[in-house]
C-alpha cells in the first residue's frame, strides 16, 4: 500500500468515525477489511498499526451483524490488527468474540486469561476449542468452566494440563462418567492419575473406555486396571491398622475439634482409616464393628452406622462413596441409600448398631 494511498485510506476512515451514517461506516469498514486482507501478508507492523489505530475507533460504532462479519474474517489472518482482535475477543457478544477466541493467534495467554476470568462461559468454551492451549490458560478454565467447558477440554488433544489441573478434572469426573471416558482416552495423563480414574469410574464406564480408547491408551488403562483390581484384593482381604487413626481422632474430640464436617473433610480426602474411625466414634461402636460395614457390598450398615451418628446426607453421601468397596458407589446405589436413610430414625439405627455390637461380642467369646 502506498503513501497517497495510505493517506487516502486514513481521511476516508476519519470521516466515517467523525460523522458518517451508519450505512457509510459499514460500507468503508468492508472496504478497509478487503484491503487489508489483500495485503495482510506484505504488511510491516507499523503499517498494520495504521489500520489498527483508526480501525478500533470505527467497530466502536459499527453494528453487531457488521463486527460478526469483521471477526469471522479476521479470526484466521496471522498479522490481524492486534487492538481490533483484543477488543473483538472482549465484546460480550459470544457470536462476534467467539471465532477470535477460539482461532486467532494474535492473542496471547495473558489474554486468553484475562478474559477467561472475566467472562462467561461462552467465552470459556470458545477458548477451550483453540488448536493449542498452555496448562496456564486451562487452569483457569478448568476452575471456571462448568461440564461444557471441561468436556470440551477433555477431548482437545492440542490442551495441555498441569498436574493441578488433571487433579480437577479428575475429582469433577468422580460424578461425570463422560467426562471419565474422555479423560481416559488422553495419553497424557499421568499414570497415577488414570488409576485413580478409573477406581473411581463405574464398571460400565471403565468398559466403554476401554472399548473405545486408541491402541496408544488402551494398554495404559488395561495395566492400571489390572493394578487397581490386586490393589482391591489386597485391601479386602488385608488387615487396617486404625491405631493411628483411633488416636488421632480421640484427641480432636478431646479438644472439641472433632465435628461432622471433620468427618466429611476426611472422607471427601479419602483418608479411610480416619473417616472410620470418626464414624465408629460417632455412632458409639468399635471401629473393627464400623470397618466390617465399610467393606460388606451392600450399603446397609454403612447408611445404619451414619443414622445413628445422626449425620447430615451429604456426609453420608461423601462416605458412601469413598468407602473401601469391591465395586465403585452407582449414581443408583447412592438415590437407592438415600431413600433407606431417609426411611431409618436415628433411634431404630442407634438399636441395630447396639445390637450389632452385642451379637459381635458373643461371636468372639464363643
Amino acid at each position: 500500500m502506498g503513501a497517497s494511498a495510505s493517506a487516502s485510506l486514513i481521511t476516508e476512515l476519519e470521516e466515517a468515525v467523525k460523522g458518517g451514517s451508519a450505512e457509510k461506516r459499514v460500507e468503508t469498514l468492508r472496504r478497509v477489511t478487503d484491503l487489508f486482507l489483500d495485503d495482510a501478508d506484505r504488511l510491516n507492523e507499523q503499517q498494520i498499526g495504521v489500520f489498527d489505530d483508526v480501525l478500533v475507533h470505527l467497530i466502536q460504532r459499527i453494528e453487531n451483524r457488521a463486527l460478526v462479519q469483521l471477526s469471522g474474517s479476521f479470526a484466521t489472518v496471522a498479522h490481524a490488527p492486534t487492538q481490533v482482535i483484543g477488543q473483538l475477543a472482549r465484546n460480550k457478544e459470544i457470536s462476534i468474540a467467539g471465532p477470535i477466541l477460539s482461532q486467532s493467534s494474535r492473542l496471547t495467554d495473558t489474554d486468553l486469561i484475562e478474559i477467561a476470568r472475566s467472562h462467561g462461559q461462552g467465552h470459556l468454551l470458545a477458548i477451550s476449542d483453540r488448536s493449542s492451549l498452555n496448562t496456564g490458560v486451562t487452569d483457569i478454565l478448568i476452575e471456571r468452566g462448568d461440564q461444557h467447558v471441561t468436556h470440551r477440554l477433555a477431548r482437545n488433544e492440542g490442551a495441555r494440563f498441569s498436574e493441578t489441573g488433571f487433579q480437577t478434572l479428575v475429582k469433577k469426573a468422580e460424578a461425570d462418567g463422560g467426562l471419565a471416558e474422555q479423560l481416559g482416552r488422553r495419553i497424557d495423563i499421568p499414570l497415577k492419575l488414570l488409576r485413580e480414574l478409573l477406581a473411581r469410574a463405574t464398571d460400565a464406564v471403565r468398559s466403554r473406555l476401554l472399548a473405545s480408547a486408541p491402541p496408544d491408551a488402551r494398554q495404559q488403562i488395561q495395566l492400571a486396571l489390572a493394578s487397581i483390581v490386586k490393589e482391591i484384593s489386597q485391601q479386602a482381604t488385608g488387615p487396617r491398622d486404625f491405631t493411628a487413626s483411633d488416636s488421632l481422632v480421640k484427641e480432636l474430640n478431646r479438644t472439641g475439634k472433632l465435628n461432622e464436617p471433620v468427618l466429611y473433610q476426611f472422607a471427601v480426602d479419602r483418608k479411610y482409616e480416619e473417616m472410620t474411625s470418626t464414624l465408629a466414634l460417632f455412632c458409639q461402636a468399635r471401629v473393627q464393628l464400623v470397618e466390617t460395614l465399610m467393606k460388606n457390598p451392600s450399603s446397609e450398615g454403612v447408611v445404619t452406622a451414619c443414622r445413628a451418628a445422626n449425620l447430615s446426607w451429604p456426609t453420608v453421601a461423601a462416605i458412601l462413596k469413598v468407602r473401601f468397596s469391591h465395586h465403585s458407589v452407582t449414581d443408583q446405589e447412592v438415590a437407592d441409600a438415600n431413600e433407606a436413610f431417609r426411611a431409618l430414625t436415628v433411634a431404630t439405627a442407634q438399636r441395630t448398631i447396639r445390637f450389632m455390637l452385642v451379637k459381635s461380642a458373643t461371636k468372639q467369646a464363643s
